[in-house]
């Protein structure tokens, strides 16, 4: 497998936020979002077999893992491999992808797909044909820069059949997102990102 790091901190997104996990980010990813907080996932990365992969995440002696990008699911073999192995080893898996792939065996594995719907801002466009596969254990997140990104996001909401979580770009700027989520009465969530403010990894 291609790997960027492999590393420990807390869960700075969604409903797992500040929750201790691994972090075994992938190297590789299709799209190029123009706000991406991680472009040195798009290239490069170590070949690592799935032993060496298990071997370091072990160390950290923590039962929560995310695997992350990049794009995890440009390596679906792969990653179809070290999942089945690290369930048989206990660990709760949450999986964070950009709404373009999908495997139905890997969906099913993980205990969460985290799935980042990709807002005009992005200049990127996730595949909206996904949402119906998405099951009640799993999670939509959409960063929020502009008004267009939070009409698509209203969009995504109505036809998410799971939770949605708002997410103010750079991480910081709650008010005015809440304002808007407020006026709508919209079902759906607002969390900040704890890793920009925290300015952890």
């Amino acid at each position: 497998m291609k790997i960027g790091e492999i590393f420990l901190s807390v869960q700075g997104e969604g409903r797992y936020i500040g929750r201790p996990q691994v972090f075994i980010r992938l190297a590789g990813c299709n799209l190029r979002c123009g706000w991406c907080d991680t472009k040195r996932s798009w290239k490069g990365g170590k070949e690592m077999t799935i032993k060496e992969v298990m071997a370091k995440a072990a160390k950290f002696n923590l039962k929560s893992v995310c695997i992350t990008g990049g794009e995890p699911m440009l390596q679906k073999e792969e990653l179809r491999a070290l999942i089945a192995l690290l369930k048989r080893r206990g660990y709760e898996i949450v999986l964070e992808t950009n709404g373009t792939l999908y495997d139905k065996r890997i969906f099913d594995m993980v205990d969460c797909v985290s799935c980042d719907m990709k807002p005009p801002s992005s200049g990127e466009r996730s595949d909206e044909r996904l949402l119906p596969k998405l099951k009640r254990k799993d999670q939509v997140k959409i960063i929020i820069k502009d008004g267009k990104d939070f009409e698509y996001a209203m969009k995504i909401v109505k036809k998410a059949r799971i939770e949605v979580i708002l997410q103010p770009a750079g991480g910081r700027r709650l008010k005015p997102l809440i304002g808007k989520v407020l006026r709508k009465r919209a079902d759906c969530r607002v969390l900040p990102q704890l890793h920009r403010i925290g300015g952890i990894r």
